[in-house]
């Protein structure tokens, strides 16, 4: 999101302050957002994302039953929860499989080290999460991120990130098993995540 005038993007001539994820849980907890506000911190902007239609909640429904029928103990999965970028970032991701933790992540939100996969659901949010998230979670050294686009279902993979963004790409066919790099055991069929 950009403030611009007449093409020109204002943010060029002033300071703009970013806010620190630690100042966001602040506003959290002095109640500034309500259970139902849909809001991520992204680079040290407050973004209000799109309500979760039906196609987007079915799609998040039926990877839950696929990662939790097979991941069993060896990963903690995670929907639309936050997970901390240090120090400028919190989106909530649709899904993450994260390192087993005794506690839960009660105590703290996970951080980058603590995430084995992470995967977002795009249809409206599409051009958003694989030009902003994506990117996003690569510098923080997210190992591995699947991004499904629901309007061509297609599976995109993003593997081996580093300061410029994800070095593997792949687009598996439908045809086509895939597991996560960490967790080579948990195998799915393309073909099932639709």
């Amino acid at each position: 999101m950009s403030v611009t005038s007449q093409g020109v993007d204002l943010r060029e001539e002033v300071d703009v302050y970013r806010l620190r994820v630690d100042a966001y849980h602040h506003l959290i907890e002095q109640g500034v957002f309500g259970e139902d506000d849909r809001v991520e911190l992204i680079d040290g902007e407050l973004l209000r994302m799109p309500p979760i239609n039906p196609g987007h909640a079915g799609k998040n429904k039926r990877l839950i039953q696929l990662f939790s029928t097979r991941i069993g103990n060896r990963a903690v999965l995670s929907v639309q929860d936050p997970v901390t970028l240090p120090e400028h970032s919190e989106p909530e991701p649709d899904l993450m499989l994260l390192r087993p933790q005794a506690d839960f992540y009660e105590l703290a939100n996970p951080g980058p080290g603590d995430v084995l996969l992470l995967v977002e659901v795009a249809d409206s949010s599409l051009r958003f999460d694989r030009e902003v998230k994506v990117p996003l979670y690569a510098r923080h050294r997210i190992p591995e991120v699947w991004l499904l686009d629901l309007k061509r279902k297609r599976l995109e993979v993003y593997r081996d990130p580093g300061r410029e963004g994800y070095r593997q790409v792949l687009l598996p066919d439908r045809d086509q098993r895939i597991a996560p790099l960490a967790l080579p055991e948990v195998e799915i069929a393309v073909a099932d995540l639709w």
